[in-house]
């Protein structure tokens, strides 16, 4: 059993500035994350689309930013588990016993959930045989842009995501963009531009048109797609992206005993405290007044909820705060010298 004075659940951005703040501070943590890979929303939905609100940096990618949390983790030694997933929370005492779908077991006083929109999976094509090709030539997000370069890219989808990497890949790529609507969902800038790509022929349109079947043994090859008015058509293809969106559930957080409205979690503003003693909620998945889905949202109400755990953790000890720029405890933490 891990005894640990605070449990992350959720390694995204919130939970890795979280963790920092924890350790800063003298306490230990652990993070679990059910997805596979650290970072979160920004890794798997938008790794290389540009951030501009971050504080003090002008522009990052969700992958830049990731990468600069885990710099700045560095100097802790702080254990991930990946591709693990929160099932059962139980009090003991003064602690929450905390089990895993793969049997880890926590004991901690402190359990802050910063697990961005909780569970999240994309929406799949319906045929069957695409499960054979996904990871290979089939994705619904993309980790390396180079892959696609110089190849054949049918692209499915009418929001922000599809609109966005059709302009991006046409860079280098033969795109196909399907559609199943006229219309699109993605901001008026975007669309317009996609119209501008298609009338020079670096995007290669098609709406009212929905897959019905990929094709290829061990490499994609092509894709059959029906029109409403019963039309088929045959694509050849190396790559098939598809972006419906996300199948967003709170799952096993919904059965802890918390303040839950509209998939969100109500907390307090001075401690980010669930109405469970020593449960707390951080970043997208938190809601209270005025709340803010930002980034910079989240590092401010991590940093609260981790002094708030101190207390929980640390019953016999007062609390001090301290600046980073003149506390030596703080210093020794990060390896620094005086």
């Amino acid at each position: 059993m891990n005894k640990i004075d605070a449990l992350i659940i959720g390694a995204g951005p919130t939970g890795l500035f979280t963790a920092h703040q924890l350790k800063l501070i003298g306490l230990n943590c652990e993070i679990i994350d059910n997805l596979d890979k650290i970072g979160g929303q920004c890794i798997e939905l938008y790794p290389d689309k540009p951030i501009y609100d971050i504080p003090a940096v002008p522009e990052c990618t969700g992958e830049e930013l990731t990468n600069n949390l885990i710099n700045q983790l560095k100097p802790f030694d702080i254990k991930f588990h990946l591709s693990e997933r929160v099932e059962e929370v139980k009090k003991e005492e003064d602690n929450w016993l905390v089990k895993t779908n793969k049997g880890t077991t926590f004991l901690t006083p402190n359990i802050i959930i910063a697990g961005g929109v909780g569970s999240f999976e994309p929406r799949k094509f319906s045929p069957k045989e695409c499960e054979k090709f996904e990871d290979k030539s089939l994705f619904y997000s993309i980790k390396d842009k180079k892959i696609f370069k110089g190849k054949i890219v049918s692209i499915f989808g009418g929001g922000d995501s599809a609109l966005d990497w059709a302009v991006e890949l046409s860079k280098d790529c033969n795109v196909n963009l399907i559609h199943r609507r006229d219309e699109f969902r993605g901001a008026k800038a975007t669309v317009d531009k996609v119209h501008e790509l298609v009338k020079v022929g670096k995007i290669n349109l098609f709406t009212k048109y929905q897959m019905t079947a990929v094709n290829g043994s061990e490499k994609l090859e092509s894709i059959d797609m029906k029109h409403d008015n019963e039309e088929t058509k045959n694509l050849k293809t190396d790559y098939v992206l598809g972006f419906f969106g996300l199948n967003m559930q709170l799952g096993p957080i919904a059965n802890w005993g918390l303040n839950i409205d509209k998939k969100k979690v109500k907390v307090d503003t001075e401690k980010f405290e669930t109405n469970q003693k020593g449960i707390y909620a951080v970043g997208d998945i938190c809601n209270y007044p005025g709340k803010l889905k930002l980034i910079l949202s989240g590092f401010h109400e991590g940093a609260l909820a981790a002094r708030a755990c101190f207390k929980l953790a640390r019953p016999n000890e007062k609390y001090r705060f301290e600046y980073t720029t003149t506390s030596t405890n703080i210093l020794k933490r990060l390896g620094k010298k005086d």
